[in-house]
């Protein structure tokens, strides 16, 4: 833990909310700034594409992205002459040959994403981001300056502005960051970015005893509309309608990260008396899936060529469920090309009557984790940043035996410190409080069907 996140647990809220928006204000800048208003402008324009269009500005900008992988990027010069494929060859590549090129993993990412899938040629100000570790040991993406305007802009005209809100509409968030330390911490369970106009409420203490003060901070900063976990969105959803509380009217809300459902809109329909708009993404960013204001969920190709292929490698067919590719069309400092994203989806069989000619995907299948219910009954579905910066650590499955007992099993890269296993049990219990979690050293862990494995998997149920 750094030195900023150390003085940070120790403030009190006051000045808790005074350092999330000092970090708020430079964040505005680093993606806001420099080219995001051009970028913005050249999104929205071209949503207004036809088929031919889409075609001819998508098969450019992969020519251009696999040109400068091949150039400066070490592994993608290696396995792309291992393939048979020639400079020469990329100047009139189509989109019909991706099928020539090979796929990048998750694994590639993790052992090569600091050295030789970065580019000798880069941007300015770029910085590794995490994935959130939930799984196991993350990725690390570099982000420049200009990469994250284009993909700010990506998501405010796609994302936000599809759903009838934009950059400056208050905001409550649900997500990942440890705005509230500790995992017995009083409240308020939230933290205010005042620069971005942001309530962030922690996702590690919604329970019946503290909704209230959540509603009272949706209130006290005027919120108006809900984005983040689509799950911790439903916990909290649930609990202020289970406890008779009163939400505001919001304009939308916006989920992530797992799957929403049916009976998910219907509550937050309920409870916020707004319509429901799903998204996808990453933090790998080189893709995006968003709905529009008709309800249908389009592919941005603009931002990356995302591909559904079947078992054998193949594209799905309009209706069937496949495998998720995408090759990122945004990060030349960092090219993700047919990258395994670790995702699934069922492509779409009709077009959208919003006028778009942009690809439709029919669900997003997502994770569905089991619901772990803490000592005092707070609900959570993930656990953000236990896996973080631990290196013996490959993968690993959270089991809930009881309330206050759980299992973590590890598949280990060598063997796993008792310094390491030492921090899975503090950040678990920073999340949950007092808690027993015993660490299991395993081989495997045991797959489904379609070849993941449930990262939660809880033996307790709600009310027992």
């Amino acid at each position: 833990m750094g030195l900023s996140a150390r003085l940070y647990r120790v403030l009190p809220a006051r000045l808790q909310n005074v350092a999330v928006s000092a970090y708020g204000l430079g964040w505005k800048r680093r993606r806001f700034g420099g080219v995001f208003e051009e970028e913005l402008n050249r999104f929205k324009e071209r949503e207004r594409y036809t088929h031919p269009q889409w075609e001819e500005y998508t098969t450019a900008a992969l020519r251009r992205i696999l040109k400068h992988a091949f150039q400066t990027v070490s592994f993608y010069r290696i396995a792309f002459q291992e393939a048979g494929i020639v400079p020469a060859d990329l100047e009139h590549f189509n989109l019909t040959d991706l099928k020539r090129l090979p796929f990048l993993t998750k694994n590639h990412l993790r052992a090569f994403g600091k050295s030789t899938l970065v580019s000798t040629e880069r941007e300015s100000n770029g910085e590794f981001f995490s994935s959130s570790g939930s799984t196991g040991t993350p990725t690390q993406i570099l982000f420049s300056h200009g990469m994250h305007q284009r993909w700010s802009a990506a998501f405010e005209a796609r994302i936000r502005h599809w759903a009838g809100v934009d950059r400056g509409t208050p905001r409550g968030m649900i997500g990942g960051r440890r705005v509230v330390p500790e995992g017995s911490g009083k409240a308020p369970y939230y933290r205010y970015n005042y620069f971005e106009r942001q309530t962030y409420f922690s996702a590690y203490h919604i329970s019946a005893a503290t909704t209230r003060d959540y509603v009272e901070g949706m209130k006290r900063n005027r919120v108006q509309y809900m984005t983040g976990y689509a799950m911790s969105n439903f916990f909290l959803a649930r609990f202020i309608k289970e406890c008779g509380l009163t939400a505001p009217v919001m304009k939308a809300v916006i989920t992530s990260s797992e799957k929403l459902t049916p009976e998910m809109r219907g509550l937050f329909h309920e409870v916020y008396g707004c319509k429901t708009f799903d998204s996808w993404s990453g933090v790998e960013a080189c893709a995006l899936v968003s709905e529009c204001e008709h309800g249908t969920l389009h592919v941005s190709p603009d931002v990356g060529i995302l591909e559904i292929l079947d078992d054998g490698g193949k594209p799905v067919k309009p209706g069937e469920v496949g495998e998720v590719y995408c090759t990122g069309l945004l990060n030349f400092d960092q090219p993700l090309i047919r990258y395994q994203i670790g995702d699934r989806m069922r492509l779409g069989k009709e077009p959208c009557s919003c006028g778009r000619h942009m690809p439709v995907i029919e669900e997003i299948m997502g994770r569905v984790e089991d619901t772990v219910i803490g000592p005092d009954g707070r609900e959570l579905v993930r656990f953000h940043g236990i896996f973080v910066d631990l290196p013996h650590v490959l993968e690993a499955q959270v089991i809930q035996w009881e309330r206050d007992r759980f299992e973590v099993k590890v598949v280990p890269a060598g063997e796993l410190t008792h310094e390491e296993q030492e921090l899975i049990q503090t950040r678990m219990a920073s999340q949950l409080g007092a808690i027993q979690v015993a660490i299991t050293s395993v081989a495997a862990i045991q797959r489904t069907q379609n070849g993941k494995f449930q990262a939660v998997i809880s033996h307790v149920r709600r009310g027992a």
